[in-house]
């Protein structure tokens, strides 16, 4: 089993020298990993309008300084070394496939292998329109190809691909990730179909996104004997990538509380991370 708690990469606990002792402490503890969200901008978040809780309202209160996900982590792994590096999870379509595998492939260098890429494909549509230029409907495929080229920008050492929104030929990225053939990469099982909240103009924003929504639930790795698990690099629902021991699948579920994260997992042969969104 294994146990990991969400660093706030927002909020009043978000300032340097706290985010940084909560990490080096829970390092010190023993955690097995630590968890960062994504957003690069926020609307009011006093605006009803977040689908993952009833009340249509974030589950902190206006978390208005943030620090972005990767660059943080790249901060906590040079004040860290050993505790495992979660992102949960990376919105893949805030930035160019190429840029985001670059990012990742250095922080997974100069943390050790220590990255664990939790992939989602955002919900937040005014979040979109300021950051992607890929459009917020098309954020489903948009993901999916985008975890395809990551996996050719890891592995071949000239990699070609020629996709929707990502064309690739002619370039090299180098240093590949530590962990072969590259960081355990998690796919999200949260719904982009919440339940109705009770909040009548959360409900009605709630189902606006969802008939704009294309990225549906996938369905959950397979997790072999001796806690070998299937990488789940999703494409169109089904699973790609080599063995390798690995927590199965990143979990997602709406839990107002607080609480750590805790992994469940029934001894040597199986690992699940179950990780609970906090802001994202």
């Amino acid at each position: 089993m294994q146990i990991g708690f969400n660093l706030p990469n927002s909020g009043p606990l978000s300032a340097v020298g706290s985010m940084t002792r909560i990490a080096t402490e829970g390092e010190a503890m023993g955690f097995d990993y630590l968890t960062m969200t994504d957003h690069v901008v926020l609307p009011d978040t006093k605006v009803p309008g977040y689908p993952y809780s009833e009340s249509g309202e974030f589950y902190e209160e206006a978390p208005i300084e943030r620090h972005e996900q990767i660059v943080g982590m790249a901060w906590i792994a040079a004040k860290t070394s050993r505790i495992r590096l979660v992102a949960a999870v990376l919105v893949v379509p805030h930035r160019p496939a190429v840029l985001a595998a670059k990012m990742l492939a250095t922080l997974d260098v100069l943390s050790g292998g220590r990255l664990v890429v939790g992939i989602g494909a955002g919900w937040l549509k005014s979040e979109f329109d300021a950051v992607v230029t890929t459009p917020f409907p098309e954020r489903g495929k948009v993901t999916d190809e985008y975890i395809d080229a990551f996996r050719l920008l890891w592995t071949e050492h000239s990699p070609r691909f020629d996709g929707r929104y990502t064309k690739i030929d002619g370039i090299v990225l180098e240093p590949k990730p530590v962990q072969k053939p590259h960081p355990p990469c998690l796919v999200s099982d949260r719904q982009q179909q919440p339940a109705p909240p009770r909040h009548p103009a959360a409900a009605e924003s709630g189902h606006r996104q969802a008939a704009q929504g294309d990225h549906r639930r996938r369905p959950r790795s397979p997790v072999g004997r001796g806690g070998v698990s299937r990488e789940a690099l999703w494409r169109g629902g089904a699973g790609q990538g080599e063995r390798r021991r690995t927590p199965a699948v990143l979990r997602q579920r709406g839990r107002p509380d607080r609480r750590p994260a805790r992994a469940q997992g029934n001894g040597r042969h199986r690992d699940r991370h179950r990780l609970r969104p906090t802001d994202g």
